[in-house]
């Protein structure tokens, strides 16, 4: 048994059948338990999973050592978006959730996400009990129990989730504008969630992708630019105004405009923060990670709304959504959730939002963002990845603690470490810097305020890591 049970920003992610092994995952449980345990009663916990190889496996096997250790396991039978399970936490009202999924991850990783009894996120204070009650059953010696059972209390979670999505988003108001969707749920856990919200509510909706496959089409279920091909020939054929897609665990995004152009989230969450003050009137503050774009701070100022910059790990935004201090929080990697609704990310919510935002304004997403530009000014955000090799990324962790006084020739202005390096320079523009917790990866976040300096940013950017 391995003690490399670690929960990062979005839970405890590995290789199935490497780190990723049923003697570990009994070791996270019970770990888990002995948290829940500390807990007021009753102790019971929803278990979870994506469409990923095994998930009714590992599930059951959650079960057998949450009896075992004395909380009542609930299994949710059917692969379940992350924010399905999350509402479900609250209206069942349970000690929280263990969910298995390693989200957009490729095929090959599985993990663990725990949701504590409000559906948020475990915050850093709770995994470091959990990580502590693992330490601990490892340094006992002593074997995890696992009893043989096989019939536990089951939840159905999809409609009590559907009729919530129906009281947060105007599926009228789609049905009556005639627009076509496509939906895309990457073989995941949103299949059947948003088309069939959809469809009931009379809408034209056509979909790719929309079956089983646990390698996810041989690649990461990532709902990103360069794997939606597929949803936007389905979209020409089909006439769509609009294509919407979910990762893996449907707790993610993926938005294409009526031409075909991917709209990056970034832009997503700024349109939807915008409509929602207009729509919605809600006044009570907007909430973005430090690697977001300054699009969001832009307008908070417009509207006179007061701004949350958090750590990357959607927990932090989860926190203010209940404390309702904000009306919408996201992050730039496609996470978001509004007022009212559940404090995790929600993949089915951001999409069915934003073909409401498109019936509504009666305008393709294109020409509402340069609306938007044209209000508050223009911002160029981009994020890329460099693999690092063990001694590179060594050297880079180094180099990250120092606070640089310019950037390529450029004066830095303002050192953030909220997350990461953050540099901001004397025009507004920034890049922040973040390792990976689970890839030998060093992620670039660069915003510049016109496309032309985005291309000597980027070049910056790659310099300082790889000089």
């Amino acid at each position: 048994m391995s003690s490399a049970i670690r929960f990062g920003t979005s839970g405890w992610r590995a290789i199935v059948a490497d780190e990723f092994t049923v003697a570990n995952i009994r070791l996270a449980v019970a770990g888990i338990a002995a948290y829940v345990k500390t807990q007021p009663q009753p102790h019971r916990v929803l278990v979870g999973r994506d469409p990923r190889f095994l998930g009714e496996s590992f599930v059951a096997e959650a079960a057998r050592v949450l009896t075992a250790a004395g909380v009542t396991p609930i299994v949710i039978p059917e692969a379940a978006p992350t924010p399905a399970i999350a509402h479900a936490v609250r209206t069942l009202k349970t000690s929280g959730a263990i969910n298995f999924t390693a989200s957009h991850n490729p095929p090959e990783y599985n993990g663990i996400k725990f949701s504590t009894h409000d559906g948020a996120p475990a915050l850093p204070d709770v995994t470091r009990q959990i990580e502590s009650a693992i330490e601990t059953l490892i340094s006992g010696g002593g074997g995890i129990p696992s009893p043989f059972a096989d019939k536990f209390e089951t939840a159905d979670v999809k409609p009590a989730f559907l009729k919530r999505l129906a009281e947060l988003v105007d599926l009228k108001a789609i049905a009556k504008s005639g627009i076509k969707v496509v939906y895309d749920p990457f073989w995941g856990a949103g299949r059947g969630y948003s088309s069939d919200l959809l469809r009931e509510a009379g809408v034209k909706v056509e979909t790719v992708h929309d079956y089983r496959d646990v390698l996810f089409g041989g690649h990461a279920p990532e709902p990103d630019d360069h794997l939606l091909g597929d949803a936007k020939a389905k979209m020409k054929e089909f006439g769509a105004q609009i294509g919407i897609a979910t990762d893996g665990d449907a707790d993610r995004f993926g938005i294409v405009d009526e031409d075909g152009t991917f709209i990056q989230p970034n832009y997503i969450i700024a349109l939807l923060f915008d409509y929602l003050v207009e729509t919605r009137g809600w006044k009570n503050g907007v909430a973005k990670s430090v690697a977001t774009t300054n699009l969001i701070n832009a307008l908070a100022e417009h509207h006179k709304v007061p701004l949350y910059e958090t750590p990357v790990g959607f927990k932090f935004i989860g926190e203010l959504i209940i404390e309702d201090k904000i009306a919408i929080g996201g992050e730039e990697s496609a996470g978001l959730t509004i007022r009212g609704h559940v404090p995790e990310k929600d993949g089915v919510i951001a999409g069915l939002l934003v073909a409401e935002m498109v019936a509504n304004r009666g305008k393709s997403l294109g020409v509402q963002l340069r609306e938007l530009f044209a209000k508050v000014g223009s911002f160029y955000p981009v994020r890329e990845n460099f693999r690092l090799t063990p001694e590179r990324k060594a050297a880079f962790t180094e180099k990250l603690k120092a606070d640089p006084a310019e950037l390529s020739g450029r004066k830095v202005s303002k050192v953030v470490r909220t997350d990461g390096l953050k540099l901001v320079l004397e025009d507004g523009s920034w890049v922040c810097y973040r390792l990976s917790g689970t890839e030998p990866v060093v992620r670039a976040y660069t915003e510049a305020r016109s496309e032309q300096d985005m291309v000597a940013l980027r070049a910056a950017a790659e310099k300082f890591v790889l000089s």
